[in-house]
């Protein structure tokens, strides 16, 4: 006997729910509302209302909204990965000058690359507020994501300077994140030149790396004095 069909209703239910673009807008009102009230002010009928779905969808498609602030970071795994995987082109390149550079630029560059979208530069955002503002429920998933790649960098940094101790080495990582999430989310560049320069002007990432190039090798020099 054949089995039942599913009813047209539930058919068209279903076709109803399972839209990509419903789920991608929830997901960017999430980036957006949350990079600009942040994770605690915010609530899961207020990311319902800037997507524009219903306030079941939300919960259909992520969960409770912890799980919805995950999802985010989730999504833009693919920049982390495009970070470490540089990091090993990088380390496998010769030891020559522009090692350290190389180092920086693969921490750099494809943050600077996702943040030329809307969506990028909300979640651009998001990191930085929570990096700032951090809370239990935010910092588990920022430990989760974002410390196993801090530790590579620290590791090649460490290595690429071995007569700083590590401890050094950290300290050069977390003033480095702090000028790129500051370039990242200010724009007061533009006010302070008097106009000269605009925050989003593609010179600026070779500018930010060899500032933060010539920190770095400040801070690990290659002949440590003894």
């Amino acid at each position: 006997m054949a089995a039942p069909s599913t009813p047209p209703k539930t058919r068209a239910r279903a076709a109803v729910h399972n839209r990509p673009d419903r789920r991608a807008a929830i997901l960017l009102a999430a980036e957006k509302l949350f990079a600009e009230h942040g994770y605690h002010a915010v609530s899961i009928r207020q990311i319902a209302l800037e997507a524009q779905v219903p306030l079941a969808l939300v919960a259909y498609y992520y969960g409770q909204k912890h799980e919805l602030f995950h999802a985010i970071f989730a999504h833009w795994r693919s920049t982390i990965d495009a970070r470490l995987a540089l990091l090993q082109q990088a380390q496998a390149s010769p030891r020559d000058g522009s090692y350290l550079r190389r180092i920086v630029e693969a921490f750099v560059n494809p943050v600077l690359a996702m943040r030329a979208s809307c969506e990028g530069e909300y979640y651009a955002q998001l990191v930085a507020r929570e990096l700032t503002y951090r809370t239990p429920d935010t910092e588990r998933v920022l430990a989760d994501y974002f410390d196993p790649m801090a530790h590579a960098f620290i590791d090649a940094l460490h290595a690429a300077r071995p007569g700083a101790p590590r401890a050094q080495a950290a300290w050069a990582y977390q003033f480095t994140i702090g000028a790129l999430l500051h370039h990242l989310i200010d724009h007061r560049v533009e006010r302070l030149s008097c106009g000269a320069n605009t925050s989003h002007d593609p010179q600026a990432a070779s500018l930010l790396i060899d500032f933060m190039t010539a920190g770095i090798a400040a801070l690990l020099p290659a002949h440590p004095s003894t």
